[in-house]
């Protein structure tokens, strides 16, 4: 065998096990979850909504699919340090959420602020640091991104790109939505935070929520 098939073939195997472990923990939970993550420092408001549309959405596909909506609003989060000493802040409330257990699939959304995602929201991202020790607990979970801005194109495709790049150094699996969400889903608040009033964006919102269910029940491994 020369070093090139042994690399595949090692990173294969690599790949089989980890996908069996997580179907292993999905089993005993009895249920696939999948948990959203609104990243606005405005509680309650457009982004959370839009997350919880793909939630709700999510939750159609399967009867024995649970959800987990977190709100990020209010909250002070700061970024990643690179100190050794932890950091005491309000990501402690979250970060159980997010790994006792690992969810099977993962939402996040951001509003665009400059074309850019949230200050709230990189620091989330960054603070995601302590899910790649020992071990990169996120690898495999399909994880989908939305963004909403305050014009139909204001910058939301940006910042869906900002959030997957960060994802992908969790190796995680990268999910899109449907036709007319293909990246992600894309919202425009047109009417004084009444996201309800963007047709297409909720459209883009639930095409993400069930890709993301779709994802996550094959990589469980399991009929619910």
């Amino acid at each position: 065998m020369n070093r090139r098939n042994f690399i595949s073939t090692s990173l294969a195997a690599g790949a089989a096990a980890t996908l069996a472990t997580k179907s292993a923990e999905s089993s005993q939970s009895g249920s696939v979850r999948i948990v959203g993550v609104s990243c606005s420092p405005r509680k309650g408001k457009t982004t959370a909504a839009a997350v919880k549309t793909a939630l709700e959405a999510a939750k159609t596909v399967a009867s024995g699919i649970e959800t987990k909506m977190i709100d990020l609003g209010g909250m002070k989060i700061s970024g990643f340090s690179g100190l050794a000493e932890p950091q005491k802040d309000d990501f402690d409330s979250v970060l159980p959420m997010l790994k006792d257990p690992v969810p099977d699939g993962l939402i996040i959304g951001s509003p665009s602020y400059f074309r850019s995602m949230s200050a709230l929201c990189k620091a989330f991202l960054e603070r995601l640091v302590v899910l790649r020790q020992p071990k990169l607990m996120l690898a495999d979970v399909p994880a989908g991104v939305l963004a909403v801005g305050a014009f139909r194109n204001g910058g939301q495709e940006l910042v869906i790109e900002q959030i997957q790049s960060v994802l992908l150094c969790h190796e995680m699996m990268i999910v899109g939505g449907k036709p007319g969400a293909h990246q992600g889903a894309t919202l425009w608040n047109l009417a004084k935070d009444d996201i309800t009033r963007d047709e297409f964006g909720m459209d883009t919102a639930r095409k993400l929520g069930i890709r993301v269910a779709e994802a996550a029940i094959r990589l469980a491994g399991k009929k619910i």
